[in-house]
């Protein structure tokens, strides 16, 4: 069975008339017998029984209209939600995000999101930079946001905007008066930063690695909120995005520029190549570049 054979026996049924039928689907009368009879054929029976004056359903086509019927409404029920989906009126997407970007300036991009298209849900993974990477990698999430990572493989990365490292003192802290922080006078103290595997741990031992610097660690956590908490208890310094400002600081926590060396990276988007994209998850991209890049 076809859908256009569903209809034409639905509508034949219902009015009992060939000539009827054929008007209400604005076919030829001999183009709807043929498919009557084509339907007929595929199903190995009769559906109507024919005289010259009349058409009645046989037991098998009585049997046929409550499954025509449901058939049909759930075709046109498919179609619709698709239409709906591709005009961006229905639909869900999920995106991981990196959970100092989520808490701080992901609000904004999906406020923008939910202004042009407010029939799109949208739900919010906030895990691990690295966990990012693999979410979006395992097609268990089509947009993640994190720092750009050293290999990309088969994943695109969209930049928007450079995220520059911050130093976070307790408050009343000895360097607290300086305007910028030095690494060699931040490390005299004790040191907080995240456990291992982390990519923010990563690029500080890089970065130190580097510059000659050892890195001797006191704490560790598993979350920057943990950390940020760990020193405006004064339980020791850290280092962080520059992501987690708003949030150290709202922890009472003093931030300050951290210099030889600097530690930049890109944050950005990375997802499939955007021809893999739903057209809600694109829309989506569209809207978090145009907000910060």
């Amino acid at each position: 069975m076809n859908i256009k054979q569903v209809r034409a026996f639905l509508a034949v049924a219902q009015s009992m008339s060939f000539a009827s039928a054929a008007t209400q689907l604005h076919l030829s009368q001999p183009a709807l017998s043929l498919s009557i009879k084509s339907l007929e054929d595929n199903l190995g029976g009769k559906l109507f029984t024919r005289t010259t004056r009349h058409i009645t359903l046989t037991p098998e086509g009585e049997a046929l209209v409550p499954i025509a019927r449901r058939l049909l409404a759930q075709w046109e029920n498919a179609e619709d939600e698709m239409k709906q989906r591709f005009a961006l009126q229905l639909g869900k997407i999920t995106i991981a995000s990196m959970p100092s970007f989520a808490a701080s300036l992901l609000p904004k991009a999906i406020r923008n999101y939910h202004a042009s298209y407010p029939s799109i849900q949208v739900a919010i993974d906030d895990v691990l930079s690295d966990t990012v990477v693999e979410m979006v990698r395992n097609n268990q999430v089509e947009l993640g946001i994190t720092f750009e990572p050293n290999t990309l493989l088969d994943l695109s990365f969209y930049p928007l905007y450079e995220d520059r490292f911050i130093a976070i003192l307790p408050n009343n802290h000895p360097l607290e008066a300086n305007t910028e922080i030095h690494w060699e006078a931040l490390l005299k103290y004790d040191f907080i930063t995240l456990q291992r595997p982390s990519s923010v741990r990563t690029m500080i031992e890089s970065t130190l690695n580097k510059a000659g610097i050892e890195l001797n660690v006191a704490f560790d956590a598993h979350q920057l909120a943990t950390v940020s908490r760990m020193v405006s208890e004064g339980m020791g310094v850290a280092v962080v995005p520059a992501l987690c400002r708003q949030q150290a600081s709202e922890q009472g926590a003093v931030c300050r520029p951290i210099i030889q060396p600097e530690i930049r990276r890109r944050v950005g988007v990375i997802c499939h190549p955007r021809s893999h994209l739903s057209i809600a998850a694109a829309a989506m991209l569209d809207v978090l570049i145009n907000t910060y890049a």
